[in-house]
């Protein structure tokens, strides 16, 4: 299958163009910069250079590429968020999941693309009663923390897009694994080696997450084998912050976590980063692996995080 993958150089991008050509399929990569096209090629894609919010550009390249898909992996996030900035920090991503996917599908639209897939985050859903873990039908967050709605809007306008185009949308869990946020070498190492990221109050908020080489195999089988709609992209556990952060800790060998009150990570943090670590509900994949056939390989960030990291 021909395929456009907008957004080729990025943290999925890097593992899915040679997953993607290992399949059998033509990639052409999408990057805007221009010095990751060497890069691509040598991984055996075709490579273009292109500014995602630039409509003309971006439907002058899908027709030059002539694919059969396309997959949407667009993002601009920072190497390191700063949780009372989430605002300034996503500006450009959440343009990129409004403005970059309608150009995508007006794209799609002009050449005659009907396979699309697009990325989107298994920690968007409404908050349920303690203890829910969502499924796709569950309800996209309503009420998000003040700095997180535009993103949360950005999230939910690439869904109706890429749904109402009849889509498919892939909602992956937290990435960890080689050049993500979670890694050796990511943002969060750094943060966590220096106890600057603490289990806040209770630590009760539940995170998913999925090893960024499992994420790149199951958008490879949901390029032929699912049917429209939101597939959670997850592994198989989902764990509380007090879970998950000092086992993330011992992985890369710093020392644990502190414990600080809500009341003070909400003045060092801001509501977002307290409601992440407070109040956020996990995913579950049962979806995915019964309509995709797919299951991860590293089951639980348990034995991800000591082995990936």
């Amino acid at each position: 299958m021909r395929v456009f993958l907008a957004g080729a150089s990025g943290v999925i991008g890097r593992p899915l163009v040679p997953a993607l050509i290992a399949a059998g399929h033509h990639v052409t990569g999408m990057t805007r910069s221009p010095e990751k096209v060497a890069a691509l090629r040598a991984a055996g894609a075709e490579a273009v250079v292109v500014d995602a919010l630039d409509a003309e550009a971006v439907a002058s390249a899908v027709r030059d590429a002539r694919p059969e898909a396309i997959i949407h992996q667009l993002t601009a996030i920072p190497q390191r968020l700063d949780p009372r900035r989430i605002e300034r920090d996503f500006a450009l991503n959440d343009r990129l999941r409004s403005e970059g996917t309608k150009h995508l599908l007006a794209a799609a639209q002009g050449t005659g693309v009907t396979r699309i897939l697009a990325q989107s985050i298994a920690f968007a859903y409404e908050p349920g009663p303690v203890g829910t873990v969502h499924g796709e039908g569950d309800p996209l967050i309503a009420s998000p923390a003040k700095q997180f709605r535009r993103s949360a809007r950005a999230v939910a306008e690439l869904e109706r897009s890429v749904l109402g185009a009849g889509g498919l949308v892939l909602r992956y869990g937290y990435f960890y694994g080689p050049n993500c946020g979670i890694s050796q070498t990511g943002a969060m190492r750094a943060d966590v080696l220096a106890r600057r990221m603490p289990i806040v109050g209770r630590g009760a908020g539940v995170w998913s997450f999925i090893h960024i080489d499992d994420a790149a195999r199951a958008t490879v089988i949901a390029l032929t084998r699912g049917e429209p709609g939101p597939y959670n992209i997850v592994d198989d556990d989902p764990a509380a912050v007090s879970e998950w952060l000092p086992a993330l800790a011992q992985a890369l060998g710093a020392k644990p976590p502190h414990r600080v009150p809500a009341f003070l990570a909400r003045l060092l943090a801001g509501e977002y980063g307290v409601a992440v670590m407070t109040r956020a509900q996990g995913a579950s994949n049962a979806r995915a692996r019964a309509e995709l056939e797919w299951a991860p390989e590293h089951s639980s960030w348990r034995e991800g995080f000591q082995s990936a990291l």
